[in-house]
């Protein structure tokens, strides 16, 4: 059993003590090579030792304020998600005008309020309101972000994105 596992250590170890050798072939380019080729004479190259990094593991951050002593954030809603949109297709909207709505559960809290943006853009000042009307937006991929916020600060938000589908004004659909 030892002579097996000596072995197999020694067959491990011969490919990182393998020899390297330099030579001129018949038309001038020089070759590296693992094997000396039999019939030229080959320097051995002497290799310096391989670079190595010592990586340390990052300590975890401290944890938040607001997180429980389970390790988990405390929300504020069991969900938070958007309505309006469909799931799998896309947004046919051919004036780019439709209603969004914020679903969450808990219904809103008092003292918190609502911000609807649209890739990004908020649409709205914060207010109470669950729904937007969403007015002309142009067609093709978008994001749609709904965030809780508590004293001007998010609490607790959800994003989707979707596809909005119009008829182009000089489609033959049109006509």
């Amino acid at each position: 059993m030892r002579i097996a596992l000596f072995s197999l250590l020694l067959a491990l170890m011969a490919p990182a003590m393998a020899q390297i050798y330099k030579y001129t072939d018949d038309k001038g380019n020089t070759v590296f090579t693992n094997q000396p080729p039999e019939g030229v004479e080959a320097d051995a190259v002497d290799l310096p030792p391989a670079n190595t990094v010592d990586i340390k593991t990052p300590t975890a951050p401290p944890p938040l304020a607001n997180e429980q002593s389970g390790g988990e954030r405390q929300q504020p809603y069991r969900s938070v998600a958007i309505g309006g949109i469909p799931d799998e297709q896309a947004l046919r909207a051919n004036s780019g005008t439709f209603i969004v709505n914020a679903q969450l559960d808990p219904p809103l809290k008092q003292g918190h309020q609502i911000r609807f943006l649209l890739d990004g853009v908020p649409q709205a000042e914060p207010s109470s309101a669950t729904a937007l009307q969403l007015i002309n937006v142009d067609r093709g991929t978008h994001l749609l972000e709904v965030q809780v916020l508590s004293g001007g600060q998010v609490v607790q938000q959800a994003e989707e994105q979707f596809t909005v589908q119009r008829v182009h004004t000089s489609s033959p659909a049109r006509r």
